[in-house]
């Protein structure tokens, strides 16, 4: 199995992310956390229910 999220926390850590948007829709994944890298793959979609985990990282990241 993948771990999807495991690497892109990691990629989040490694400096990769660009920005990030809130969609509503997104390759029938809605709503939708976009997160876009400067690295291969470039975008990658979060599904609702892990929106809050990921919020909990981005706020660690800008405290530091």
């Amino acid at each position: 199995m993948y771990p999807y999220h495991n690497k892109i926390k990691q990629r989040i850590k490694n400096n990769e992310l660009e920005s990030y948007e809130y969609v509503d829709s997104y390759k029938k994944i809605s709503p939708c956390l976009l997160l876009h890298f400067s690295t291969e793959p470039k975008i990658r979609p979060i599904r609702e229910h892990r929106f809050e985990e990921y919020e909990k990282l981005f706020n660690e990241l800008t405290k530091k």
